[in-house]
């Protein structure tokens, strides 16, 4: 009798992502941190959002965003994002979370992920976006978390942001 081979399954992992570096998208959005103590709930240090307009439209127009580029590590797909996240009013939380790619020529970007859940809830917590599956090989990722604020003396705080990944 002939053994069988093993089947391989694929590698599936979260790599943790510099939520730190997220830049804010137009001049109402600003970003910092206090090693201490975020001013959010218990305090956990993390990247504080806050919004000199409320809404979710940014100045100028579009939308009101933190964003950042990814390094994703070769041989690998992009099957989704986790954010872990904490509000001081769940009147202001991130709208949306999205990834485009950036096409060729880099003069355009497509959206591959656009989870509009509300992340809203009262304490700390983490959300895993609906899946995708992209391959980071056909361009830079660029990762978009849309800020809603109701209220400008309210704070996001981004405790981090994991990127789920699965072996090609």
């Amino acid at each position: 009798m002939e053994k069988q081979k093993p089947v391989k399954k694929p590698i599936s992992l979260i790599m943790w992502v510099n939520h730190m570096s997220l830049l804010p998208g137009d001049p109402s959005v600003i970003t910092s941190f206090n090693a201490v103590n975020s001013g959010v709930g218990g305090g956990l240090t993390g990247l504080v959002v806050q919004s000199t307009t409320t809404g979710d439209q940014a100045q100028g127009g579009g939308n009101k965003v933190v964003q950042k580029a990814l390094d994703i590590p070769p041989g690998f797909h992009v099957t989704g994002v986790r954010i872990g996240y904490e509000n001081s009013n769940v009147r202001s939380f991130i709208t949306q979370v999205s990834l485009s790619q950036v096409q060729n020529p880099p003069a355009t970007a497509l959206v591959l992920l656009d989870d509009a859940t509300q992340l809203n809830a009262a304490g700390p917590t983490f959300h895993d976006s609906t899946a995708t599956s992209i391959d980071p090989a056909k361009g830079p990722l660029l990762l978009d978390l849309r800020v809603n604020f109701g209220d400008t003396s309210d704070r996001i705080v981004v405790r981090g942001v994991g990127l789920h990944l699965v072996q090609k």
